[in-house]
C-alpha cells in the first residue's frame, strides 16, 4: 500500500481549518498530521512533525518573522521540498504573480468550492501546477499573471505594495518585516515607478481587493 501524503494544514479561522480537515480526511491517500492557526504555529509544527504537503492560508497574522510573501519566501527557503497550496481571498494578479515568481504554483482562492483542494493537494506533491478557477481567470495561456504592471515587482515590492493596500503605514510595514524606514521607502516608491503610479491613492485602485 502506498504510504499517505501527510499534510499541514495552516489557517486562522477555525471554520476553514475544520472545513479543509473535513473535505480531506476521506480521502484514503491523505493524512492530515497538524493544523496550525497561526504563522507562530506553523513553524512549531514544520518543526515536530515531518509533511509532505502544506495547505496554507496567503495571510497569517501572530508571526514576529511575517506572513504572506514574506513567510512563502522563508518556506521556500527553509523547505525546498515541501509541497505548498496556497489559499487566498485576494484574487489579486499582483499576489500570484509573486506566488509564481517563488515557484508556488498551487494557489486556491477561497471563492472557489473546496473540491480543488484533493487535485491542488497532488499537484503540489508532484510540483506541478494547480490553480482553482477565480485564480485561473487571472493566468494567460502561458500560465502568467495577467498584469503587465506588476509582472517585474520583485517579492520584497509586491510585499509591501500588499501592506500598504491592506492598509499600514511605512512606518507600520518596517515594523512589521523588521526593515528600516528607508528601506520601505525605497521598496515602494521603486514599486510605485514600475506600476505606474503616481500616487497612493493609485496604488489603491489598482491592487484594492
Amino acid at each position: 500500500m502506498a504510504a499517505k501524503i501527510r499534510v499541514l494544514l495552516a489557517d486562522d479561522h477555525p471554520s476553514v481549518l475544520g472545513g479543509l480537515e473535513y473535505a480531506l480526511q476521506a480521502q484514503r491517500s491523505i493524512q492530515v498530521v497538524a493544523r496550525a492557526g497561526s504563522a507562530t504555529d506553523l513553524w512549531e509544527c514544520l518543526a515536530d512533525q515531518p509533511c509532505d504537503v502544506i495547505v496554507s492560508d496567503y495571510s497569517m497574522p501572530s508571526c514576529e518573522s511575517g506572513d504572506g510573501m514574506a513567510m512563502f519566501e522563508r518556506l521556500r527557503r527553509l523547505y525546498p521540498e515541501l509541497g505548498i497550496v496556497v489559499l487566498t481571498m485576494m484574487d489579486n494578479a499582483l499576489v500570484v504573480r509573486s506566488l509564481l515568481n517563488l515557484g508556488i504554483h498551487c494557489i486556491l482562492s477561497k471563492s472557489d468550492a473546496l473540491d480543488h483542494l484533493l487535485p491542488a493537494v497532488h499537484g503540489a506533491l508532484a510540483h506541478m501546477p494547480y490553480y482553482s478557477p477565480a485564480v485561473a481567470r487571472l493566468l494567460g495561456p502561458d500560465g502568467a499573471a495577467q498584469q503587465a504592471a506588476g509582472r517585474d515587482l520583485t517579492a520584497r515590492e509586491a510585499e509591501v505594495v500588499r501592506l500598504f493596500v491592506a492598509g499600514l503605514t511605512v512606518n507600520d510595514i518596517a515594523a512589521k518585516l523588521k526593515r528600516s524606514k528607508q528601506t520601505i521607502s525605497s521598496q515602494k516608491a521603486s514599486a510605485m515607478r514600475k506600476l505606474g503610479a503616481e500616487r497612493d491613492a493609485d496604488l489603491l485602485l489598482l491592487f484594492k481587493p
